[in-house]
């Protein structure tokens, strides 16, 4: 984790993107890119699970030192294309902060199945592929945690807004 333990999103998003990994980002990055004002603790991503796309996240992300967050430390974890291909979803922790690697997600899929739902987006002035406005708004009712419920308000009204402005 940083010293602050704070995530540092830009640089998490340049190394994925520069590492020509295959994610879309969802959740509160994917929130940002549209427009909201929002605080948030991890980059949520969902990534292709090709052989070659594992090998890349394996081999850019492998020098950040992930971990699984939230485990004892001292866990036997090996972060290799083995544990990849074994799992599914992971929440780490790396050297810039926490990141949830999601091989599919409730709402929407994998990330093949997400494709359709998303385009270019930027956030902490990185250009990245995430999500529409209205598949984010879709994926977080699918997830249904409380802190969610505010968001999808928030983001309904970023909608509302564009629908009356023209710009949808």
């Amino acid at each position: 984790m940083t010293r602050s333990g704070e995530t540092e999103f830009a640089a998490i998003l340049r190394t994925l993107t520069a590492g020509r990994i295959d994610f879309i980002a969802i959740g509160a990055v994917a929130a940002i890119s549209h427009g909201l004002i929002h605080t948030t603790e991890d980059v949520d991503v969902v990534y292709s699970r090709a052989k070659e796309n594992l090998r890349r996240i394996v081999t850019v992300l492998a020098p950040l030192q992930p971990y699984l967050r939230g485990a004892p430390p001292g866990l036997p974890f090996k972060f290799d294309e083995h544990a990849l291909l074994s799992g599914l979803n992971f929440t780490l922790v790396t050297t810039l902060g926490s990141v949830d690697l999601l091989g599919e997600v409730a709402g929407g899929g994998t990330y093949e199945q997400l494709l359709p739902f998303a385009g270019p987006r930027s956030a902490f002035g990185i250009e990245f592929l995430g999500v529409n406005l209205d598949k984010l708004i879709q994926l977080k009712r699918a997830a249904g945690r409380p802190k969610d419920f505010e968001m999808i308000a928030r983001l309904e009204a970023i909608r509302q807004e564009r629908a009356a402005s023209g710009r949808e």
